[in-house]
């Protein structure tokens, strides 16, 4: 179930996300300071491109490197894609069948937000 969740998820969302957490991670890394924000953003794609069977959860050796870093990647590009899982989520909602899809837009909202001090683990 989960592969054709996949891959109605890649259809319609998936890969368009992907490309806006690629565009960030590109404009984070040609700025060199930025370069671990740009691996978040990467890493944080794949997982908007094929998202079920997988989650996130905190990293208990995180810390308050991770907040301030948290703080400066909403500043810089987590708003933006927040944004674009609201509206993907509303759209998918929008349809019966696209509802799951939409849901699970919703939960990727928080991890756009702040991806530092996160890990993507399999179910």
């Amino acid at each position: 179930m989960n592969t054709v969740l996949n891959i109605i998820w890649l259809v319609l969302s998936g890969f368009w996300l992907f490309l806006g957490y690629l565009a960030a991670g590109v404009i984070m890394c040609v700025l060199i300071v930025t370069i671990p924000w740009g691996i978040a953003s990467f890493r944080i794609g794949l997982y908007a491109l094929w998202p079920f069977g997988r989650t996130v959860v905190a990293k208990p050796t995180s810390g308050a490197w991770s907040f301030i870093g948290n703080v400066i990647w909403f500043l810089l590009a987590g708003i933006w894609l927040a944004i674009a899982h609201l509206i993907s989520g509303v759209l998918l909602c929008i349809t019966i069948i696209g509802i799951p899809l939409g849901i699970a837009d919703f939960k990727l909202i928080p991890v756009s937000l702040a991806p530092l001090g996160k890990e993507i683990v399999d179910i």
